[in-house]
């Protein structure tokens, strides 16, 4: 079956003493989500990141917030970064590679993307204040190093300006998402072939 037929999505389920998340991703859906993460500022960037993607999201997560948010956080990238790999399969017919210079206000976001089986992030992004909220800034790395290491991409992101801390991370979400539909949509003359060199991924 090729790449065009095969409906690319994928379910993780996964229980630590921390946190029990339940994700559902699909990959060619239409941007609808439902996001219950127990931190509102990480369900409201994973919205975003599912409608400007155009990928179909469900992440419930029971975490102990009540200690912080990081292991909800990381562990929520962790299953999003899985699924992203499980669903692309064999990755057969990929564009593999995805860029996006994104405004969002005052907020300019480099971000590009390979998702060709080595993790890799460079994150070059200054958000300036500590917290959104009750929300730590500094989890947006940790939630991005996260996703690229388990659906083996590199990521990078970088800041060409911006002043609001909202905006900016909103931006970062929002071009990592759009970046990674590019990369992982179907080329329809390659629908057969792997993009690469080696063969495999």
């Amino acid at each position: 079956m090729s790449a065009k037929t095969v409906k690319r999505e994928a379910e993780i389920n996964r229980r630590t003493g921390e946190t029990d998340i339940q994700l559902y991703i699909c990959l060619d859906g239409s941007g609808k989500y439902e996001i219950d993460t127990g931190v509102g500022f990480l369900d409201h960037m994973l919205e975003l990141f599912s409608k400007h993607g155009g990928f179909d999201l469900k992440v419930k997560c029971k975490g102990d917030t009540d200690v912080d948010f990081h292991h909800t956080v990381e562990d929520v990238a962790i299953c999003l970064g899985a699924a992203f790999r499980t669903a692309a399969g064999d990755c057969r017919g990929i564009k593999r590679y995805g860029d996006i210079i994104l405004p969002m206000d005052d907020a300019l976001i480099l971000c590009a993307v390979d998702f060709g089986g080595r993790n890799y992030l460079g994150f070059d992004v200054d958000p300036g204040a500590e917290k959104v909220g009750d929300f730590d800034t500094e989890l947006v790395e940790e939630f991005m190093y996260a996703l690229s290491s388990r659906a083996m991409m590199n990521i990078h992101l970088r800041k060409l300006s911006g002043k609001n801390t909202h905006h900016i991370i909103e931006g970062c979400f929002k071009a990592l998402s759009r970046a990674m539909s590019e990369a992982l949509s179907v080329d329809a003359e390659r629908a057969s072939e792997l993009p690469t060199t080696k063969g495999v991924f």
